[in-house]
């Protein structure tokens, strides 16, 4: 048997957010700490929020006397709500790997997953070093004169060359150049269809939640360019809506919204949604609607309605590729069946590319991407609108 003093032993707990991002990557740290006076081997199991279905959360350290490390890891969630931590178990060796004792240390732990929120840090590290193309948003060249003289910078890399002031360039010794507002105070809301085609999912996480976490960092990037932003989702009928604001706080309500966002995917109603939308928006708004359509049918059985809102709004209708059909269709045949089978998939791209010219033919914006393009996809588009004053 094994005996020790009670303050010779080895310690554990564990330090991490109270919030995780849905569908980033989020750390969680363990500090192990041997206070036995010779050397241990431990073996750290976290007792992981029973959604994770992982029991694979083991790491090995060998500890010093003395010594303290710290033991990183990182978890994806891939749905929103609340996640439990259970207890931390080592299981702790002596130096000739005689005995080994089982330890319990650490406390159960509350953890809530938001709306994707890291993208946000990203944006607002980047931004202020104007380096937003490392995320993959495009500088947008403005059109027309519905801008005003902001202030004078120096020159970045893509900045428009039309735009250097010689005067503050020859007082300076650099390259300066003048910067333009776009027009401001304009309404921009996020529509979510909640319904059953929002079910899909993709590398674990529903296609509803990849629109929840585009619609979060667009708010943000609208409030930053000092528009307005708002909320609004429905399914068999009209759920949550958000008056556009651009008030300290806004981001907060709109994050909270979000968050408790829950659906049972049913038929979504699309007639409700355009009565409803008409009713409580009255300025003429860029509504941006994460739908998904799988085929021209599907499409036209809601296009009276999309009609309705582009008559009033301008509408810009956000759905998705089918990623594992583009993989397949991208992938080299080997058999006579594969051939077969990639004309099949290569049918249903080309429809869904049909989608977006019915849309556009009727006046209505349409962006057809991948998941895990969405939300870059989004926030430049939603640029390039704002530089040709769509909206």
């Amino acid at each position: 048997m094994y005996y020790k003093k009670r303050s010779e032993t080895v310690t554990a707990r564990r330090s991490c957010s109270d919030r995780f991002s849905n569908g980033d990557e989020n750390e969680v740290r363990i500090t192990v700490e041997n206070r036995h006076s010779y050397p241990v081997h431990v073996d750290i199991i976290d007792e992981l929020p029973d959604i994770f279905q992982r029991r694979d959360v083991r790491f090995p350290v060998e500890l010093k006397r003395g010594e303290k490390r710290d033991v990183v890891y990182r978890l994806r969630p891939v749905r929103r709500g609340v996640y439990h931590f259970g207890r931390i178990r080592l299981f702790v060796t002596s130096p000739l790997g005689l005995v080994t004792t089982r330890v319990t240390d650490g406390q159960p732990q509350e953890v809530k997953v938001y709306p994707s929120y890291l993208m946000l840090n990203q944006y607002e590290l980047l931004a202020a070093h104007h380096n937003l193309t490392e995320l993959g948003i495009k500088r947008v060249r403005r059109l027309g004169h519905h801008t005003e003289f902001e202030h004078i910078k120096e020159y970045v890399r893509g900045d428009d060359y039309r735009t250097i002031n010689w005067k503050a360039s020859a007082r300076r010794h650099q390259i300066m150049v003048n910067t333009y507002q776009d027009e401001r105070s304009q309404q921009v809301y996020s529509v979510i269809d909640k319904g059953r085609i929002m079910q899909s999912a993709f590398r674990g996480m529903t296609l509803l939640d990849y629109a929840i976490n585009a619609s979060l960092v667009l708010s943000y990037v609208a409030l930053r360019r000092e528009d307005k932003v708002g909320l609004a989702t429905f399914s068999n009928h009209f759920e949550t809506f958000l008056p556009a604001s651009q008030q300290a706080g806004q981001m907060q309500q709109l994050l909270e919204s979000l968050y408790r966002q829950a659906t049972d995917f049913g038929e979504s109603d699309y007639s409700a949604l355009s009565v409803h939308l008409n009713k409580h928006i009255t300025k003429r708004s860029l509504l941006i609607l994460y739908t998904n359509f799988d085929s021209v049918v599907g499409m036209e059985r809601q296009l009276e309605a999309l009609k309705f809102l582009s008559s009033r709004h301008v509408v810009l209708a956000v759905f998705f590729e089918n990623a594992s059909l583009t993989t397949f269709a991208e992938r080299k045949p080997r058999h006579l069946s594969d051939y077969f089978d990639q004309t099949l998939a290569d049918k249903f791209i080309a429809e869904k590319q049909h989608v977006v010219n019915l849309l556009q033919r009727h006046g209505i914006y349409a962006l057809l991407t991948a998941p895990e393009r969405l939300s870059v996809d989004v926030i430049n588009r939603y640029l390039e609108m704002k530089a040709r004053h769509v909206i």
